[in-house]
């Protein structure tokens, strides 16, 4: 079961992996732009995020390739003329799944959104270390906001022969320009804790559109950076990137700001229920998300459980050793549990319909269809 158990995760991980943002990091790869340590680096970083998913679907998958094989090499008909009870037999196997269902949720609730979290801050990191490369030589370049830039050469990050075009509308690449500003070297500067990127020039000369010419010492440009970019982000993090305990303040925060007592005294008491109504409501809908978030990862964490419950039974009914059987069922049910995730995820705008419990309807079925099927098994029926 072990074995089974570190193959179909190690697939899982895989499969997941290459959907994810890996392949653009393979991208800059194989194009020679980073290096092999930040695309393992990359990996790593992604790991613990994609097990969030791969570890129930891995005991899924194993636990039906294992009791699909024992029943059909009539190793539950030896055991039982043994006087060795199913329930006996698994016992070890749902031990697993319980401390699968423990090591899940510590993926769930902390390991995985930090590890996203810097996965993030690396990808900027690899973005801003390959902004010099993306000012390609001899090209009028339009991807920065406000300006139009052209590098005569550009030698691992060192700048000559520079010409910048000032936009007069930053939002209007076609507008005239206000300012052209040239420079004989420059270099790109990365601000890591705030995000933001700059072209630093030397000795630069300015001509404004009023022919005006004015020389400095060096000149360092507004952020360059895209406005699609993660330099856009805010430092606070994403309600889907935050870990439990942040997820918790920050739920205690939005609460808080609606705790603060009516001042109108001079309404009437209808007035005043409508108000602390409305003030609920309010309150209701920009918890919702969190709320919604805190109950997706903590009932997913019990995934693992009731897929060992299905599993095992299931997999004794199948009778079949094939792997693809296995891995075809484990699919469907899969399919069935995530889907019920979707539906409560797209209901986060409607929190009259308490959405977040919808993520433990999947559980209550999968550990009850489990254990029926288990008592059957368990019986011969």
């Amino acid at each position: 079961m072990l074995a089974s158990l570190l193959l179909t995760v190690a697939v899982f991980t895989f499969v997941l992996l290459l959907g994810d943002a890996l392949k653009e990091i393979l991208g800059l790869l194989i194009n020679g732009q980073v290096k092999l340590g930040i695309v393992v680096e990359a990996i790593v970083l992604l790991v613990p995020f994609m097990m969030v998913f791969a570890l129930p679907m891995g005991l899924l998958t194993a636990t039906l390739l294992v009791f699909g094989r024992f029943s059909a090499d009539q190793e539950l008909t030896a055991a039982r003329a043994s006087g060795v009870s199913l329930l006996s037999l698994i016992a070890p196997i749902l031990i697993l799944s319980l401390v699968c269902c423990g090591f899940s949720a510590w993926i769930n609730l902390k390991l995985g959104p930090q590890c996203r979290v810097a996965f993030k801050n690396l990808m900027f990191n690899i973005e801003g270390n390959l902004a010099s490369a993306q000012l390609p030589e001899g090209r009028f370049i339009r991807d920065f906001p406000g300006y139009i830039v052209y590098v005569g050469k550009n030698h691992k990050g060192d700048l000559k022969d520079i010409t910048i075009f000032v936009l007069e509308n930053k939002t209007n690449p076609a507008a005239n320009v206000s300012m052209t500003i040239t420079a004989p070297n420059g270099d790109l500067q990365l601000d890591k804790t705030n995000k933001q990127m700059f072209l630093h020039l030397i000795e630069p000369r300015c001509v404004s559109i009023q022919g005006r010419i004015t020389s400095t010492s060096d000149f360092l440009s507004d952020n360059l950076y895209p406005t699609n970019s993660s330099a856009k982000q805010l430092p606070k993090p994403k309600i889907s990137d935050m870990t439990f305990n942040q997820l918790q303040n920050e739920m205690k925060e939005l609460e808080g700001n609606f705790s603060l007592p009516l001042t109108n005294n001079a309404a009437s008491p209808a007035e005043k229920r409508a108000q602390s109504k409305a003030l609920q409501k309010m309150q209701t809908d920009s918890t919702e998300p969190v709320r919604i978030e805190m109950h997706w990862r903590i009932a997913l964490s019990f995934a693992c459980f009731g897929f060992a419950l299905v599993g095992i039974p299931l997999g004794i009914r199948v009778h079949r050793r094939e792997t693809n059987v296995g891995f075809a069922m484990a699919l469907i049910l899969a399919a069935v549990y995530f889907s019920f995730m979707l539906v409560g995820k797209s209901l986060s705008s409607h929190p009259e319909w308490s959405p977040h419990l919808i993520f433990w309807i999947p559980n209550f079925i999968f550990q009850a269809v489990g254990a029926v099927l288990l008592w059957r098994a368990n019986r011969g029926i």
